[in-house]
């Protein structure tokens, strides 16, 4: 599955579990890191350590497991490293002091769900 098609699984996965301001942003030739940030929200810690359980589950499905994750156990702000696509996740408070909406995106790379 190419990037592109990764990020929409993901998103799509995000969305069906009631995530909360959900973006993609194409940081390729921006950063050596990854190809696509998705960057999206739970309303509590609870909310969003389950997001990152859906996403998890989904991926395994396909046979696809995350290379790397971190902040699971806080849920303030959670990171799933699938190679060339990050997934972070964040409560309100969290996303809102990080913005990393501002930090990498813009107009031209950023899609909202």
């Amino acid at each position: 599955m190419d990037s592109k098609a990764f990020v929409e699984k993901i998103c799509t996965i995000l969305q069906d579990h009631k995530a909360e301001d959900i973006v993609s942003i194409d940081v390729r030739g921006k950063t050596e890191v990854a190809d696509f940030y998705v960057i999206a929200g739970g309303r509590s810690m609870t909310h969003t350590r389950s997001l990152v359980e859906h996403v998890e589950e989904e991926m395994d499905k396909l046979g696809i497991a995350p290379v790397r994750r971190e902040g699971v156990r806080e849920g303030r702000w959670c990171v799933l490293d699938y190679g060339d696509v990050l997934v972070h996740l964040f409560n309100d408070e969290t996303r809102l002091f990080y913005h990393l909406e501002a930090l990498w995106g813009d107009d031209k790379n950023t899609t909202k769900y």
